[in-house]
């Protein structure tokens, strides 16, 4: 089956907890604290693979989680870090998180990472000055990172075939490489994109046969549009036409509405390198067609063949190596590097404080990162946790709003109500 739109939900794993511990040893009373870190939670990697051609696999597991981190333990010893998970995809799959390009895999083996596993939380060790030598504190393990995200296939090849359906782009490609595509003799017998490996004279090429178009194809009508996004990518096109027509159309009016729907879906799509190439020159007539369809083209070049019998084969082989060596492969739509959802640079404010109907809300990484990774039911972390939102501003922005003492204050999915500072 063949699958190239997948929606999955991504995991990262969360860190592990700190320690809270001491040191309990005969004959030393003041022994100190040994709590150890958590170990950071795992990654979560897309890494393109040339032997895929579909995202099938990754549509039976739609849900992807990465190893958490285990937590810290007494003797100072750091959990163990969570394993990453490195997930394969076709090469040629692009990545959105909500509908933001976050990478497009092309190479082969080149790597995404889309999920940041969690920090580890440290252990009260960590905590340890010259004016609090026995903390009693320890953070959680930061959760680690998940969104929703949306994978699209579209295929790398060299060469791909359009034409209307049962124009012989089927039976070419089966002609010309290794792949056995459904063949019959009703319209849309392809039902979805077939890819090959031709080899001519030391030179080996990839071929794309899509599902054939008919006109309003860009508008959603028969099957190319879902399938068009395959052939953006490829070097040239090969536009074949049945020389006695399709649909009561002639040859001229079918090469006129397929070469206006490819203009319509993508202009680049339209400029591409064209060999026009008439197909099923074995039926009675086809050589009195061929000339009334060289004539109305005029200065354009077709390439008369039978893709049944193998006629014109060579000769069209030689024309698409040539053509190939000038076009050189297309480079990704997007140049500039993409922004890994995992980056935590703070260009912006570090949080944000507004008012909402029956409460007050406090956004920002940094005071999201901070309230998971403090433990409530430690005196010290919440003294702590208290005393660094004072200091980045977050109760003087809280009074700038008119917050009174009894307010619900909101920071994630936790609730406060507000009260005074202590004047001591």
């Amino acid at each position: 089956m063949f699958i190239d739109k997948v929606r999955v939900y991504v995991q990262a794993g969360a860190g592990g907890n700190g320690c809270l511990s001491f040191r309990r040893e005969k004959y030393i009373p003041l022994g100190g604290p040994n709590g150890g870190n958590g170990g950071r939670g795992g990654s979560i990697f897309f890494v393109a693979n040339a032997n895929l051609k579909t995202l099938l696999d990754i549509s039976y597991h739609p849900h992807i989680r990465a190893q958490d981190g285990n937590r810290g333990e007494a003797w100072d010893k750091h959990g163990r870090y969570g394993l990453d998970l490195y997930v394969q995809v076709p090469c040629g799959t692009i990545i959105y998180n909500d509908g933001v390009k976050l990478g497009d895999l092309v190479q082969e083996k080149e790597p995404l990472l889309v999920a940041q596993g969690g920090r580890g939380g440290r252990g009260n060790s960590s905590f340890k000055t010259s004016r609090n030598v026995a903390p009693k504190i320890a953070e959680k393990g930061e959760p680690g990172e998940n969104f929703t995200l949306d994978l699209e296939l579209k295929m790398l090849a060299d060469v791909g075939l359009v034409g209307n359906p049962n124009a012989g782009k089927s039976t070419l490609l089966s002609r010309i490489t290794a792949a056995r595509p459904k063949i019959a003799d009703y319209p849309f017998t392809t039902l979805s994109p077939n890819l090959g490996v031709a080899q001519y004279k030391e030179k080996n090429f990839v071929v794309a046969d899509i599902p054939g178009l008919i006109s309003g194809a860009h508008e959603g009508k028969g099957l190319g549009i879902d399938f068009l996004r395959h052939i953006e990518r490829t070097r040239i096109l090969v536009h074949l036409i049945d020389i006695s027509g399709f649909d009561g159309k002639s040859p001229l009016q079918c090469y006129r509405s397929i070469k206006k729907e490819l203009a319509l879906y993508s202009k680049k799509l339209a400029q591409k390198p064209c060999i026009i190439v008439a197909n099923k020159m074995d039926c009675t007539g086809a050589d009195v067609q061929l000339k009334k369809f060289k004539k109305s083209l005029k200065s354009k070049k077709v390439w008369a063949i039978s893709a049944v019998t193998g006629a014109g084969l060579p000769t069209l082989f030689t024309e698409i190596v040539r053509v190939l060596e000038r076009s050189p492969a297309q480079e990704p739509d997007v140049k500039e590097p993409a922004l890994s959802p995992h980056a935590h640079y703070l260009f912006a404010d570090e949080f944000k404080v507004f008012r909402e109907e029956e409460c007050f809300r406090v956004r920002g990484k940094k005071v999201e990162r901070l309230i998971n990774m403090t433990n409530f039911s430690q005196e010290e972390a919440v003294s702590r946790f208290q005393n660094i939102l004072r200091a980045m501003g977050v109760e003087r922005q809280l009074q700038k709003l008119g917050v009174l003492p009894g307010d619900t204050v909101k920071i994630s999915e936790y609730e406060f109500k507000y009260s005074l500072p202590d004047k001591n």
